[in-house]
């Protein structure tokens, strides 16, 4: 018995690669659209984000999935580097920690995350998160690393932004 699951003209799903392309630099993907994600905010290396919980995120015991929640907050940071990085950078997490403090039930969570830049490389930034629910209870802390892709023309661009956010404002 095959698990394929099909597309509507009959034909198994088109497993990629794949090429996206978004509206506009800051916005969501196909992944953050499916778990309906919504950007409230994104400027100056902070964003704020949030996701219905919806009853396809259950896990089995009917609680929002700790996955969509690391989603969520892991969406969270890449768009606040995104408010920080020229447009088309190429970037992506490397690492990242979850930490679940209460389980969610019902509603809508939102998550504030921030982006700091490791002044050693310029390549690096690391991200924290907190997701809470609706009655604002804290219910996640994240973090997390990106990396900067190092062959592209933009990576200088991308050096010279994150020294200035960091405090080095040049000569």
């Amino acid at each position: 018995m095959s698990n394929k699951k099909q597309s509507e003209t009959g034909k198994p799903n088109d497993t990629g690669p794949h090429q996206v392309r978004l509206d506009n630099w800051i916005s969501c993907a196909p992944f953050e659209e499916l778990l309906q994600m919504t950007i409230e905010r994104a400027a100056d290396g902070d964003a704020v984000l949030s996701m219905p919980f919806l009853h396809e995120f259950s896990q089995g015991a009917g609680l929002l999935h700790g996955g969509a929640l690391t989603s969520l907050a892991d969406t969270a940071v890449a768009i606040a580097c995104k408010s920080l990085l020229p447009v088309g950078t190429r970037f992506a997490t490397v690492s990242l920690e979850s930490a679940f403090l209460a389980p969610v039930r019902e509603g809508i969570v939102t998550v504030h995350a921030t982006v700091t830049a490791d002044t050693g490389d310029g390549r690096s930034l690391h991200g924290r998160a907190t997701v809470k629910d609706q009655h604002g209870r804290e219910v996640m802390r994240f973090t997390s690393l990106f990396r900067i892709a190092r062959s592209q023309d933009i990576l200088a661009a991308s050096r010279e932004i994150l020294g200035f956010i960091n405090g080095d404002k040049g000569s």
